[in-house]
């Protein structure tokens, strides 16, 4: 976690305040930042970022047209991102710090269209919600340490952070822990699927497929262990999960097609950024 508070951050102007930029505003109120120094843009706010809005006594407003931000957060969706960079130029000054949450769009270009080197590039994930999530970045070549700084407090407020020196690496994080959770909710929907085949009833089946992907989850939290070794605390020689394990990590087992499915996720990350 960043040791930097966010009492004294500000303003900052959220740009796109969907689902995870109200993930990260959540974070952000909670870890201290004042809801006068945090301003939503959007002008078509969900239901839910209205509700937000008015827990909290924040802002919302349809463009950023005559705000000055000290951290300007992109977190619009890559696809439309060209046409936001116009209606937010006027926002950012010598002084302004840039964090883009857009998949895919380099630090060259958020720089070359915002005309600052102040850009900092990251991808957290959905847990983001609730603090438990983990964010990537990479700093642009003129992001001072206070920048640094102040982009690790905002991203520290909704879990881990890791940085990266090399800015494709943040294209890999992105298809593991950005779209990671949807990896998993979707583990949830095989594994109960699995047991409703099995003849268990549908609810019943969902029930012990959530709890056990949440249980499993808290236990890796608290235990320091490897992976394999919880893994293999959990199976027993010849026995039934020794027999689930052989399909799992048979040939084209799961290995196989987290790789071919993280592969996936990179490759249209960078199909993004060259759109």
């Amino acid at each position: 976690m960043s040791d930097q508070s966010l009492a004294d951050t500000g303003p900052v102007l959220l740009v796109g305040a969907g689902k995870m930029g109200i993930a990260m505003a959540r974070g952000w109120i909670a870890a201290g930042l004042a809801p006068d120094n945090l301003i939503l843009i959007d002008p078509n706010p969900a239901d839910a970022t209205s509700a937000f809005a008015r827990e909290h006594g924040l802002r919302i407003v349809a463009s950023s047209a005559g705000l000055s931000a000290a951290v300007l957060v992109l977190a619009v969706k890559p696809q439309i991102i060209a046409d936001v960079f116009p209606q937010v130029r006027g926002s950012v000054a010598g002084d302004t710090l840039v964090l883009s949450v857009a998949a895919g769009i380099s630090l060259k270009t958020i720089s070359d269209a915002l005309e600052t080197g102040r850009v900092v590039r990251t991808m957290p994930n959905t847990p983001a919600q609730i603090g438990k999530g983990i964010s990537g970045a990479v700093a642009g070549p003129a992001v001072s340490q206070r920048d640094r700084a102040t982009a690790e407090a905002l991203l520290a407020a909704a879990g881990a952070v890791v940085w990266f020196d090399e800015e494709s690496d943040l294209d890999a994080l992105t298809a593991v822990s950005g779209s990671g959770p949807a990896y998993v909710f979707h583990l949830v929907e095989a594994l109960a699927e699995a047991g409703r085949r099995q003849g268990l009833p549908e609810a019943v089946a969902m029930q012990l497929a959530r709890q056990t992907v949440i249980g499993a989850a808290a236990l890796m939290e608290a235990d320091p262990a490897s992976a394999a070794t919880l893994r293999e605390n959990v199976t027993s020689p010849n026995g039934t999960t020794a027999a689930a394990l052989a399909v799992l990590m048979g040939e084209n087992g799961l290995t196989d097609l987290m790789d071919r499915t993280v592969t996936a996720a990179r490759r249209r990350t960078e199909e993004l950024g060259r759109s």
